[in-house]
């Protein structure tokens, strides 16, 4: 240490300011990759380490700031005096930036949801492209990109899309109240098989539902990959194949109706 105080005497205050404060930088950059890459490892899904290190790198960067001034022959003592000052407003102003930023820390521990999944959250839903140390980035499917803050996003329900590879869908179908059940559910089911956008197995099913205003009503159930794309491909797959399905077995989808009654005079 006293060589080092040697040395930078000798480079006079400004050189020896600008000195401690480039290798100030180059650590808080070195310290980032080493803590990411530590704690990350080759998971190229987790983002813990990164956030500790951008935190930990901002550390270093504050206090090998102050050092560099201290070092150049300015007076830092009144200025950390001004910080003291006004530390308590500083802290109330930090209070969402620490909150979002142990949120970020939850998310990566628990993961609820990476980087790439599909996920619906405080009415959004959208593709994950960061988590970094203030908010969760998602890129709708609309093309919007929207920045959630992390203490909201775990505080709110998640719905990870893609966390499981298939999804079930159920597609509700009407048919009339003359039509033959067994024949509309056998229609329903093979309409169904065969088709690419589907998963065959589980096999699609068919169940009578209920009996509504104007249709006795089926649910429909198929699974499929859980993207959304999928997802969309599916429905409308499986909404055509139906319709063909049903007409050419000269099953009728109603038309809502009402009975009108009468009262005699």
């Amino acid at each position: 240490m006293s060589d080092l105080n040697g040395l930078l005497g000798d480079l006079g205050p400004a050189w020896s300011g600008a000195l401690v404060f480039a290798v100030t930088v180059l650590l808080s950059l070195v310290i980032h990759r080493l803590l990411t890459r530590g704690i990350d490892g080759a998971d190229g899904q987790r983002h813990t380490g990164r956030q500790v290190g951008r935190f930990a790198s901002v550390a270093v960067f504050v206090l090998g700031s102050l050092w560099a001034l201290r070092v150049s022959g300015l007076e830092v003592g009144p200025l950390l005096g001004a910080m003291g000052v006004g530390g308590i407003a500083v802290a109330f102003a930090a209070q969402d930036l620490l909150q979002n930023f142990l949120a970020g820390l939850l998310i990566q521990a628990r993961r609820p949801f990476k980087v790439g999944d599909q996920i619906t959250s405080l009415d959004y839903e959208g593709t994950v492209l960061d988590i970094d140390l203030r908010a969760t980035r998602l890129r709708t499917y609309d093309g919007l990109d929207v920045v959630l803050p992390n203490a909201e996003v775990l505080r709110h329900p998640i719905v990870n899309h893609t966390r499981t590879p298939l999804r079930r869908t159920t597609l509700v179908v009407g048919v009339a109240y003359d039509t033959d059940l067994a024949l509309a559910q056998r229609v329903l089911i093979e309409s169904l098989t065969g088709l690419e956008e589907l998963q065959a197995t589980p096999t699609p099913k068919a169940w009578a539902q209920e009996f509504g205003d104007s249709a006795i009503t089926f649910a429909v159930m198929f699974w499929h990959a859980s993207d959304m794309a999928s997802t969309w491909a599916a429905r409308s797959a499986a909404a055509m194949a139906v319709k063909r399905g049903l007409d050419r077995a000269g099953i009728q989808i109603p038309f809502p109706q009402r009975v009108v009654w009468r009262a005699p005079e």
